[in-house]
């Protein structure tokens, strides 16, 4: 069994490949990066022979392919679409199956900030994820689309609660990455950086759909603000989220669906901070002049910030995932909610790349195994399902990564 990752040299595909080496039926993982230096660093950390360094500029087109050709599955650990998308184009056109992390339903391309993404000449948009979906389904392709954290664990915990009643009305998934509460302290925004903290704010600014009202609706991010307790795993914590643009395929694989939205969990404080970034034109992508030059508010704003955001010597992130799904079986009214809270088990290996590596290397075990057969775009919630969700329940488990099911009739 062989697995090529993509994005090898960064966190989560660090996560990732070093998962899948502790695996003996595994024989190879491909790690790819423009930089032989960062992926030999990765190798060494991981210290197994089972990792190859693979030096490739993405944009080479044939060198790609050929590379991709040795494997059986691919895994996209990418930073934005225009990489996202141009890698899983040649994976579909080489024939490798592939799971990507990126939040979106590539059936059904995001129009906001689109992020550099290239369009084959002469294709719109909208039509581009389709075409993706349609040429998978003719090369035999597996394309496992959102998995990791969120999208990922998120989709497969509520697509398992939904398919477990009779008939689903309202679900909320609320999910994020924060740093442990002592550290939040000493950064700005109650937030340090455990992912791409560009992507962050992109999703912080861009227009996304929710359902209302059995209506899938436009709205702007960060909106709805809820505030709850989380009090489960011996957690005691008051916690803040927004609306985010998380979870889309849910938009078109659970149409049943009143309501729904995915929100981001923050440190109370977070998102009023935001909020005044926002008003002051702070997280704008419209060049403005400043003294006679051109400069871009966000990347002025991530300059000067990114340095107080990130992690200092010793300190930890959590993920926190609080999920809720009503809807009625046998006739009563119930609640199914999912819980989690996890921190690091490892000083190298942070709480992000735990939850959103770890799934996606299950995701890759399983695909290599053939245990996931459909062909196509495929979202977390419909590849993982029946007996394999269990299973993938189980593993998780296997990594002290530990989700918590909880059911209760209302009426």
């Amino acid at each position: 069994m062989k697995a090529l990752i993509f994005g090898g040299s960064g966190k989560i595909g660090s996560a990732i490949a070093w998962d899948l080496s502790k695996d003996k039926e595994i024989e190879e993982i491909g790690i790819v990066g423009r930089r032989k230096q960062a992926l030999e660093k990765v190798k060494n950390w991981i210290g197994s022979d089972k990792v190859k360094v693979c030096v490739l500029d993405i944009n080479n087109k044939q060198d790609s392919i050929d590379l991709m050709k040795q494997y059986k599955v691919g895994v996209l650990a990418l930073p934005n679409r225009k990489t996202s998308y141009k890698v899983a184009h040649n994976a579909i056109e080489a024939g490798l199956n592939i799971i990507d992390t990126i939040e979106e339903f590539h059936r059904t391309p995001d129009p906001f900030e689109i992020e550099g993404l290239e369009l084959p000449p002469g294709m719109a948009l909208e039509e581009y994820g389709e075409w993706l979906h349609n040429k998978a389904v003719e090369n035999g392709v597996t394309f496992v689309d959102g998995m990791g954290f969120a999208p990922g664990l998120s989709n497969v915990t509520l697509g398992q609660g939904i398919r477990n009643i009779d008939e689903a009305e309202k679900a909320v998934a609320r999910v994020g990455g924060i740093p442990s509460k002592e550290a939040a302290q000493k950064h700005p925004l109650r937030y340090m950086i455990t992912w791409a903290f560009e992507h962050v704010l992109r999703e912080y600014m861009i227009k996304l759909k929710v359902i209302k009202n059995g209506e899938i609706v436009e709205v702007d991010a960060t909106i709805d603000r809820e505030r709850f307790r989380f009090n489960k795993f011996g957690k005691d914590e008051e916690l803040e989220c927004a609306v985010t643009p998380g979870m889309p395929s849910f938009l078109f694989t659970r149409t049943q669906l009143k309501e729904f939205a995915e929100k981001t969990v923050r440190w109370p404080g977070h998102w009023q901070g935001i909020e005044t970034l926002k008003e002051c034109g702070l997280l704008d992508i419209e060049p403005i002049d400043f003294k006679g030059n051109k400069i871009i508010p966000r990347e002025f704003l991530l300059a000067m910030i990114t340095p107080r955001l990130l992690p200092n010597e010793g300190e930890t992130d959590v993920c926190v995932m609080y999920n809720t799904l009503i809807g009625k079986k046998d006739g009563k009214k119930v609640k199914i909610e999912y819980f989690m809270w996890d921190e690091p088990k490892d000083k190298d290996i942070s709480a992000m790349m735990r939850v959103t590596g770890f799934p996606m290397a299950i995701t890759a075990k399983f695909m290599l195994q053939g245990l996931i057969k459909e062909k196509g775009i495929v979202a977390p919630e419909d590849a993982i399902n029946g007996e394999l969700y269990d299973k993938f329940m189980e593993e998780l488990k296997k990594r002290d990564i530990n989700i918590l099911e909880v059911s209760e009739v209302m009426e």
